[in-house]
């Protein structure tokens, strides 16, 4: 589904237009401004940013509202991003670095059994895994590195209905996915609804505390903010490729 001709500076044609979801709206502030603050893409890509709700349901829902509304004007998008703070897995991931995904996994999206654990392909139907476009997914986190701020690496993000809270629980997550280094609460429910309307997804996580025990004194949700933002300020020539990339 790419998006109508539209004009852009210096008559290039069409510009861009992204979606970025988060869960909650101090979130959606720091990515706008972030994407305000932006330079370097010769078409300055339209970002919209969305407020979509806690957990893969509730943003899963608005998400595909925003897209079937967006589609329905005739206006449509060309990208799909999940974003946020979350967790991040030691020593992946340390507090105030920004990942982005390389795979979207719902990681309890299956079964408890005797046996273990079953992913939801093991029962036979149904998918746990979304990866976005790897050329996206590289090219957003070679952006990312070159910036001194914060740290920052591609690899396995995952999506959870209940926050890690537990030595138990981490244990259990590092060893079915040994290379996530973040988790969060939105991330599959956006990439759902974006595959609904066979648009590209990426996901980019600030880490605001460490997976394990629960410790809210240890969380630095300023600094993770603050990274996102810093993210968001690099990333608008990426979109702008992505863009170019896709054909009418």
């Amino acid at each position: 589904m790419d998006a109508p001709a539209a004009d852009a500076p210096g008559g290039r044609g069409r510009v861009p237009r992204v979606l970025v979801v988060t869960a909650v709206q101090v979130e959606a502030e720091a990515v706008a401004a972030g994407t305000a603050g932006a330079t370097g893409a010769a078409r300055r890509p339209r970002v919209d940013v969305l407020a979509g709700g806690v957990g893969p349901a509730a943003v899963a829902a608005a998400t595909a509202t925003a897209l079937a509304g967006a589609s329905a004007a005739g206006d449509p998008y060309t990208l799909v991003v999940s974003a946020g703070i979350g967790g991040g897995f030691a020593p992946h991931a340390p507090l105030g670095s920004v990942v982005v995904a390389a795979e979207i996994v719902a990681a309890d999206l299956g079964a408890d059994t005797p046996d273990g654990y079953l992913a939801v392909e093991e029962l036979g139907f149904g998918r746990s895994t979304h990866r976005p476009p790897a050329a996206l997914a590289a090219a957003m986190a070679r952006s990312l590195a070159a910036c001194p701020d914060f740290p920052s690496l591609l690899a396995p993000v995952l999506t959870v209905s209940t926050v890690t809270g537990t030595a138990r629980r981490t244990v259990e997550l590092a060893s079915r996915h040994p290379r996530a280094a973040a988790e969060g609460m939105e991330g599959f429910g956006v990439a759902e609804a974006a595959a609904v309307h066979r648009l590209p997804c990426a996901e980019v996580r600030a880490i605001s505390n460490t997976v394990g025990p629960r410790d809210r004194a240890a969380w630095r949700i300023g600094p993770a903010l603050a990274a996102l933002k810093g993210a968001f300020s690099l990333l608008n020539p990426v979109f702008e490729e992505t863009f170019d990339d896709r054909r009418p």
